[in-house]
Order: structure tokens, then sequence, then C-alpha cells
């Protein structure tokens, strides 16, 4: 993953698709969480990615699913990855990676460098790392709430497998994010809205431009 891949998560119309296609994003996330403002229906999801071209990644964003859930989504055949957003352990993430044969992203939780360090763990049972701000404990969404956390506890750590930031991205910081993290791949969700959960096609332009430049 040598070129920066950008990631534009919680997508739900087919206009902010095309835009985040269109401005050169990698991945495209799909939340498949009820309790969140960018949640999508397993129906929903598939009619949005069907028009993605094969070269961009179709992800969607999981809390902690039971495997009626996973069955389900994996059945759109509309998915190049799962993210898990949730408390997911490293062997129940490894057994959603070995049952349903997608590749498997964990978000995790970070705000000291033993987050980083535990995340570890998932060496081996998921695909890709991604280090997103840890919640307020009794948060209603593990993520998507704009929260950033000391991006210099990634400055100079091996990570031996792929990984991604999350978290507090927008236009006005990304660059600063990467110079800090050497990030390869950056994941931005309320930092490209006008409103919870309504994607902005101008401020998703923008951030591809800032994290590409």
């Amino acid at each position: 993953m040598s070129r920066l891949a950008i990631k534009i998560c919680g997508l739900s119309t087919p206009d902010t698709v095309g835009a985040a296609v269109q401005a050169g994003a990698a991945h495209l996330g799909f939340v498949h969480f009820p309790k969140s403002p960018r949640h999508v229906e397993a129906d929903q999801l598939r009619a949005l990615a069907a028009p993605v071209p094969s070269h961009v990644g179709r992800v969607a964003v999981l809390v902690d699913p039971n495997d009626e859930t996973l069955a389900e989504l994996a059945a759109t055949g509309a998915l190049t990855a799962l993210q898990l957003h949730g408390k997911e352990s490293p062997e129940r993430t490894a057994a959603i990676r070995t049952r349903f044969a997608i590749p498997v992203w964990k978000a995790i939780s970070v705000k000291t460098g033993a987050d980083i360090d535990a995340a570890k763990a998932y060496g081996g049972a998921a695909d890709l790392l991604l280090f997103d701000a840890k919640t307020p404990e009794g948060a209603a969404l593990p993520g998507g709430m704009g929260l950033r956390f000391d991006w210099t506890l990634l400055r100079g750590v091996p990570i031996p497998m792929p990984w991604g930031l999350s978290g507090g991205l927008g236009v006005d910081n990304v660059a600063e994010a990467l110079r800090i993290t050497g990030a390869p791949l950056v994941d931005v969700s309320s930092g490209v809205e006008s409103a919870p959960g309504i994607k902005s096609v101008d401020k998703i332009m923008a951030f591809c431009n800032a994290a590409s430049s």
C-alpha cells in the first residue's frame, strides 16, 4: 500500500458514492448499525455498491455483529471487506474471517500507547487495523463522532500489518495527521459531513485533494 489509500465512510446516497469514487477514494464504507445516523440496510448497501468500479473497495462497518447479520451482508456479494467496530476479540475476529472468507478490518479504540500495543493481538486475526479515537464510556456510537486521539502515539511505532488512521480527520488536519503518523490509509466520516449522517460532495472532494497532496 505504497500510495496513500483514502476511505470515505458512512456513505448513504448515490451522489456521495459517486463523488467519493470520482475524488479517488480507494475504499467506500457503508455503516450497518441501526443506532448510527449513517445506517444503511443490506438491500440499500447492495444498491449503493452496485455501480462502484471493481478497483474501489466496498467495506461494511459493523458493531459486534452476530453471524445472521454477517451472512445477510455477505450474501449481497457487494463487499470486499468487513470492518468490525465493536469489542470483538481476536478470536471472534479470526472466526468471522474464516467463516465468511471476506477480509476483515478491525477498528482499535485508542487513548494511550497501551491501546496500540494491545492491537498486536489481532495479528493473524484481522487483515487491517484501523486506529480510531476511543469514545467516552457509555457513548451511543463507537466511532463517527469526530473525536481524535494523540497522533504522536503512532509516530515511529512499527505496525507489522496493514493499518490505517481514523477519528477526527478533516480537510484542515489530514495533512498534519499524515505527516505525524505516516499512515498508509486514512478514513474519514463526520469530517466530510454538513450535518450528522449527511455527506457533502464538496467536502469529500476537498478531503481527497488535501490528503493526496
